[in-house]
């Protein structure tokens, strides 16, 4: 490692400066496959052939024979030979397509959705890519947000989980595995924060909040040893992230002590002019290297006013070298000085790219991905049930997907028809549309028709792809166009009807809660969706989905969140009818559906929660068991839930934190003892100092199916 240090302190000082700068850019695939001229925004970068040939990485190319091709036309321009790095937003898979990271959390299994990283990374690799723009961590309590979907939902223990998860998933063994690809943790921070929902828009909040909440699931990512982090296009402390120097170099490099590659977010180096702390690109670029951002993608402020920064002695030449070194050695970890075209693999790519074997863990991982949310007896369906009208927008629609959905390919997801079909054949199975997703078209009488030859409906409902995602915002977070109007002519019937939901953030529903008896959430299920929701239709899986992500009861609840404050004047019960409290005078304080929220078709008995001290000690520890039992007569997994909460502190603390979890298989009349360990280091919190520390004091104890429907100890810190 020590030879190859030197080889690349040699080559960076070979490098001339504009060679140097021109590294630190990261540029379409355009560029190089361009035949005539390159207009609209790509124009306006005025990029020289020489910037070109000596930027450092590419994103957004993907397959062996095209990032291949651009690789050896640039290295025939590039006097040093210093290969590019192709990086791409490899979200929930490449081609195989899992269910949207919103969905995989509310498996409620990291080592599952390590599995769907480490198959998103080679099909990835073998495809040309090096690096993805995933796991992106941002805690969200707002559904409005429509980056939601790449979220893993509203508590920072379990995103950190998660991100850990998807770090191990891509990277593997290490970078120089050429299976593997890097991992850039996004955004950050605290995107998931903005202000109404609005995409792109302001962040404000406490350091506090900052620290306790939303930084821990980078915190966990960069420990877990991610090779990248990509600044959020938002202000912290009313400076945007990509100038921020205070959270790049203090707390990243400083305090975490990060020493891979800081990426800025598309354009993002630029947009620093609009929010207002920069007066024009030289100013931009300026702060955005003294910042600490080694990359900029797709803005050209670096390149064109760092060097003249530089001669004016406004930028040391030395934050330069770091930032350069930095991506020369992010090369080297991967492996490209020694075989430019590492994993990328024209042959591999016809037989890996979505092989059954990625099929099937794809349909695993959707099915243990939904949630249900609702079932008053009608599900699971028997398979003589007789004849099936699938009613609704996305009875036969093919974009389940998901936003960021790579290379996947709507005509090759299986359907919701398709996937019933294969259960109980096809004529069995009814199909009408009845109305779009999003617009005015409507069709109640074959809706209807369908709905009547029918033994049992499926409705099938929800949001299309683009609105939700990036720039995904909506005010109204209900079924959009016609779709209610649709569900309350055909619930009329009173058959046996479930409700499937496909979407990508929580929506508002208490309507459909009301007048369906049963309803699943599917998500945006990814490649294998129809039949994973076929599988637990039919009861050929019991559904285990739990949320990590509340449905608001209705949209002028929101942020509601599980772990929340109690306020001087808190409600209490639900039922409190006291006005001079913390609540609504017209809704419930309370969500629709919780977090850690999830129905499943056995039944499971709580008893027998106890401590075996009410004492814990700084260096002891206290087991809390629980007895669950499956008092139905199915076999069915449960995830039992461990939440503290810590009664009085320096510092107001969440009336509940999520601190454990079990994910537990029970057969039939099957009793378990469940034992989590709670220790002094569970409790600590950022105190009135910030210091990371806990306080000796009252604490409770909670165990229960989800964050609502809880038994409780007390103990105390000694």
């Amino acid at each position: 490692m020590q030879n190859n240090e030197v080889r690349l302190k040699k080559l960076l000082e070979s490098m001339t400066l504009k060679e140097k700068i021109s590294q630190m850019l990261q540029i379409a695939p355009n560029f190089y496959l361009r035949q005539g001229a390159i207009t609209g925004p790509m124009e306006e970068l005025e990029l020289t052939e020489d910037i070109i040939y000596n930027a450092g990485s590419v994103l957004g190319a993907a397959g062996a024979e095209l990032t291949m091709d651009i690789q050896r036309k640039y290295l025939e321009n590039n006097r040093h030979k210093i290969p590019l790095i192709f990086m791409a937003d490899v979200i929930h898979g490449f081609r195989t397509i899992f269910p949207i990271p919103l969905a995989m959390a509310c498996s409620w299994n990291p080592e599952l959705v390590e599995e769907s990283a480490r198959v998103a990374a080679k099909e990835a690799s073998i495809a040309g890519i090096h690096v993805t723009f995933s796991p992106m961590v941002d805690l969200v309590r707002d559904p409005r947000w429509g980056r939601v979907m790449e979220s893993t939902g509203e508590d920072p223990w379990l995103n950190s989980l998660f991100a850990r998860a998807f770090v191990r998933g891509y990277q593997g063994k290490g970078l120089s595995d050429k299976e593997s690809v890097a991992s850039c943790v996004k955004h950050f921070a605290a995107y998931g924060a903005v202000e109404a929902g609005r995409d792109y828009n302001t962040v404000d909040m406490s350091e506090r909040t900052l620290r306790e909440y939303y930084l821990p699931a980078y915190k966990a990512a960069v420990d877990e040893g991610c090779a990248m982090v990509m600044t959020a296009f938002t202000t912290v402390d009313s400076i945007p992230s990509t100038v921020n120097q205070w959270l790049l170099r203090d707390l990243l490099r400083g305090e975490w002590g990060f020493d891979g590659v800081i990426i800025s977010d598309w354009g993002a180096v630029k947009e620093t002019i609009a929010h207002g702390v920069a007066a024009d690109g030289q100013e931009a670029a300026e702060k955005a290297i003294k910042a600490g951002v080694d990359i900029e993608m797709m803005s050209s402020e670096y390149v064109h006013h760092l060097e003249s920064l530089v001669q004016k002695g406004i930028v040391d030449e030395a934050l330069i070298d770091e930032a350069v070194m930095r991506i020369l050695k992010l090369k080297e970890q991967l492996g490209l000085f020694e075989n430019p075209y590492r994993g990328a693999d024209p042959e591999r790519e016809k037989t890996v790219l979505l092989c059954d074997e990625h099929r099937k863990l794809a349909r695993k991982i959707a099915a243990q991905s939904m949630v249900l949310l609702k079932n008053q007896g009608v599900l699971p369906f028997d398979k003589n049930i007789g004849k099936v009208a699938i009613i609704g927008p996305y009875a036969e629609a093919n974009h389940i997907l998901g936003g960021w959905s790579c290379e996947g390919r709507n005509e090759e997801a299986v359907t919701l028809k398709q996937g019933i079909v294969a259960k109980i054949g096809q004529d069995n199975v009814i199909v009408a549309e009845g109305c779009d997703v999003m617009g005015e078209q409507l069709n109640l009488s074959s809706a209807i028709a369908a709905a009547q030859q029918a033994d049992a409906i499926i409705l099938a409902l929800g949001e299309h792809p683009d609105m939700s995602g990036e720039a995904g915002s909506r005010a109204f977070i209900t079924l959009p166009g016609k779709q209610l109007v649709l569900a309350r002519a055909v619930l009329e019937l009173g058959k046996p009807t479930v409700v499937v939901l496909f979407n990508g953030r929580p929506l508002e529903i208490t309507e459909l809660d009301y007048i369906a008896p049963a309803i699943l959430e599917a998500w945006f299920p990814g490649t294998e969706g129809g039949n994973a929701i076929a599988d637990i239709l039919f009861g050929d899986v019991n559904p285990s989905g739990r949320l990590t992500m509340s449905f608001p009861y209705t949209v002028g609840q929101i942020p509601v969140y599980y772990n929340c404050y109690n306020t001087g004047r808190p409600k209490g019960r639900e039922n409190n009818e006291f006005r001079f409290c913390s609540k609504y005078l017209d809704i419930p304080n309370a969500p629709l559906y919780p977090f850690g929220y999830g129905l499943s078709y056995t039944t499971f008995q709580y008893s027998d929660f106890v401590l075996d001290s009410n004492k814990l000690t700084v260096d002891g520890a206290i087991t809390a068991s629980v007895t669950v039992t499956n008092t139905g007569k199915r076999a069915g997994e449960e995830v039992v839930q461990l939440y503290i909460r810590d009664v009085s502190a320096s510092v107001v603390r969440p009336v509940k934190e999520l601190k454990g979890f079990q994910k537990i298989y029970l057969e039939p009349g099957e009793s378990r003892k469940v034992n989590f360990i709670i220790t002094e280091p569970m409790l600590r919190f950022h105190r009135k100092d910030f210091s990371f520390k806990s306080e000796p004091g009252h604490f409770i104890a909670f165990v229960g199916p989800n964050s609502a429907q809880l038994l409780e100890q007390p103990f105390e810190l000694v």
